[in-house]
């Protein structure tokens, strides 16, 4: 093949960007991860919680130490008490969640059993979970999102401690 200089280069600067775009391809193609992974955090990552919200009490942050706020009068007794401990490990449960991802529709889901309203910071809106009865245990759905999660009865009762779990509910 009878070819000047500047016409094998040309040959050689174009083998070169197909070399190229065929293993960057085939490198994102190797590499690529699922567009669902089966567990996700609830939470944003690197979210920061600035209030968390119960039917019966709201947790806020005052500086750096948390208060809690009874919102009704009388609420119903437990186990749990809103000390500064027990207030920092709920933030940390909430934040370090992960969970697995239901194929349920959020739209088959009926009656919310209760929720959580969190605060984030740089958040305009608070983001809301609602927590829902499931034959093998609990769905949480996250109306921001609409994600529905797969959680079960232990885990339900670190992320709304407030809320008495009857064992007819897990039906």
């Amino acid at each position: 093949m009878q070819l000047s200089r500047k016409a094998w280069n040309n040959v050689l600067i174009f083998s070169m960007l197909l070399m190229i775009f065929f293993f960057n391809g085939l490198h994102k193609k190797l590499n690529s991860v699922p567009e669902q992974p089966s567990i996700q955090t609830v939470l944003p990552v690197q979210s920061f919680i600035l209030a968390l919200s119960f039917p019966e009490q709201k947790i806020e942050r005052i500086g750096t130490a948390w208060r809690s706020l009874p919102l009704i009068e009388n609420p119903t007794s437990n186990d749990w008490s809103a000390n500064q401990e027990n207030i920092v490990k709920l933030i940390n449960d909430w934040q370090s969640a992960e969970l697995s991802v239901s194929d349920v529709s959020p739209a088959k889901l009926t009656q919310p059993i209760t929720v959580a309203t969190l605060w984030l910071a740089g958040e305009q809106l608070p983001w809301l979970y609602q927590l829902y009865s499931a034959p093998q245990g609990y769905y949480l759905l996250d109306k921001s999102t609409q994600r529905v999660f797969l959680i079960d009865a232990n885990k339900a009762q670190q992320l709304f401690v407030n809320f008495e779990f009857l064992p007819s509910e897990s039906n």
